[in-house]
């Protein structure tokens, strides 16, 4: 009886969580891999700020940004300045969710 009550309450809680909508959308950088600088994009649903952070490997933050993102297509150009050749972590954070996706710096 117990274990059917477990299974349902976290029935509710995971159709809770999915039915919530999505703040931001489609995080892409574009050219990957760079060499000197790409682009890092995303869709925003409503305005609201947003911190965009990249971090390396063993997972130290390289760089950290906030930013004022707009509905609809944001764009933010990213330099590589004295980062080192190698794979990179970026994440968009919100109030509401964190994404995280990979890019190549050669």
């Amino acid at each position: 009886m117990i274990k059917k009550l477990l299974f349902i309450s976290f029935l509710l809680l995971s159709s809770i969580s999915f039915s919530q909508e999505k703040s931001i959308e489609k995080l892409v950088a574009s050219p990957n891999p760079f060499s000197n600088s790409t682009t890092i994009s995303f869709n925003s649903t409503n305005n609201q700020t947003v911190l965009i952070s990249v971090k390396n490997v063993l997972g130290k933050t390289v760089f950290s940004k906030e930013i004022e993102a707009v509905e609809g297509r944001n764009t933010f150009p990213f330099r590589r300045n004295d980062l080192s050749s190698g794979m990179y972590i970026y994440a968009i954070q919100s109030n509401k969710e964190f994404i995280s996706k990979r890019f190549v710096i050669r």
